[in-house]
């Protein structure tokens, strides 16, 4: 519930607390993105200006929420480092997320992951080989949270090596949606701006992308929008 929750209302409930959102104001902008939405058959109403440029130069954009309470936000650094065109194609490939239903396969790959994380915590917490083991003779809930966090690590890198597998395919189904529906080269042309802003490792080692990369690095990601 907690999850769903979340999900549903980050953005109305949590994000103001931290961030200033506005409102998209009408323009040329604004009525590109709701042309695109609608050759898609995606009505899109809430569409939202993130202060980002507070914390970071990171530029980003993302959906949450379901039904009457689906939003957009993109972050002013976005607005302000990429064309319109590229502005599109970048929610072209958010849209294509929302469209291949991936919030609602993360949504419950979170909470299978929460479950499994709190039924490991319920059979390791009150165990007393574990409190021994740290030198500690009284069972106490304490001493069992911190053997718990330690004898959960390797499980935690298994787990968020699956979940890397399934983000980085979700990522190239993104960007084939975007590439099918609006097209390869703006996405293209945003991606490496996006990835010069954040400075980013363009030759990561095979094995580091494998192991804690949630999204495919730039080059494979051009390699696979250039693909017809």
């Amino acid at each position: 519930v907690f999850s769903v929750v979340m999900n549903m209302f980050y953005s109305k409930l949590i994000v103001p607390l931290f961030n200033k959102q506005t409102p998209l104001e009408d323009g040329s902008l604004r009525t590109k993105i709701e042309a695109y939405a609608k050759t898609v058959g995606f009505t899109l109403d809430k569409i939202f200006i993130i202060d980002g440029s507070k914390r970071s130069t990171k530029a980003n954009a993302y959906f949450s929420g379901f039904g009457s309470e689906k939003r957009i936000t993109l972050f002013d650094t976005l607005v302000n480092d990429l064309e319109e065109d590229e502005i599109v194609a970048v929610l072209a490939h958010e849209v294509g997320h929302y469209k291949k239903k991936h919030i609602v396969f993360n949504l419950f790959a979170s909470i299978i992951t929460t479950g499994f994380t709190l039924w490991l915590l319920s059979l390791f917490v009150s165990s007393p080989l574990l409190s021994q083991a740290l030198g500690v003779q009284e069972t106490s809930f304490h001493i069992g949270l911190i053997a718990f966090g330690i004898l959960y690590s390797p499980i935690s890198e298994i787990t968020g090596l699956l979940m890397n597998l399934l983000s980085r395919k979700f990522e190239y189904q993104a960007d084939n949606y975007a590439k099918k529906t609006f097209g390869s080269a703006p996405l293209i042309s945003s991606l490496k701006k996006l990835s010069s802003n954040s400075l980013s490792n363009l030759t990561p080692h095979r094995a580091y992308v494998f192991f804690h990369y949630s999204h495919p690095t730039l080059l494979q990601r051009i390699q696979n929008l250039k693909l017809k």
